[in-house]
């Protein structure tokens, strides 16, 4: 099995897309790193030799900033500009869109699920009559 910056690669994956399980590396990058290797991109992952996961892991190490140092670098930028109330950073911190996106209708992936406003209240009382 596969072990590349602290993620078992899928073992029945091409290399090239097995990589992309990687934070921080995408079908690209997954590419570029592959033909660094001088690995066929189309070999399985349970087909690698220790030789090639050595290499791979390498390239990976040297060039590449990847899960926990990536995902830490993200953070600290939204905390800095949480921290500094840019605008950006009030939208991080209200949990809107951050990049200029419509609120009145869509952003559900960052407002999270329509709260219903309720039936309305029915009339006090019994009829109408005298």
């Amino acid at each position: 099995m596969a072990r590349i910056a602290g993620v078992d690669l899928p073992r029945e994956k091409r290399v090239d897309v097995g990589l992309t399980y990687v934070y921080g590396i995408g079908r690209v990058t997954a590419a570029q790193i592959v033909k660094k290797s001088g690995v066929v991109g189309a070999t399985r992952v349970k087909d690698l030799s220790e030789d090639e996961i050595v290499k791979l892991r390498e390239i990976i190490d040297r060039d590449h900033k990847v899960e926990g140092d990536l995902r830490k670098e993200v953070s600290m930028g939204i905390k800095r500009l949480v921290d500094t109330g840019t605008y950006r950073g009030l939208r991080h911190r209200k949990g809107l869109p951050v990049r200029g996106q419509r609120t009145k209708t869509n952003a559900r992936t960052r407002k999270g699920r329509r709260s219903s406003m309720g039936k309305a209240r029915k009339p006090m009382g019994g009829s109408s009559r005298p």
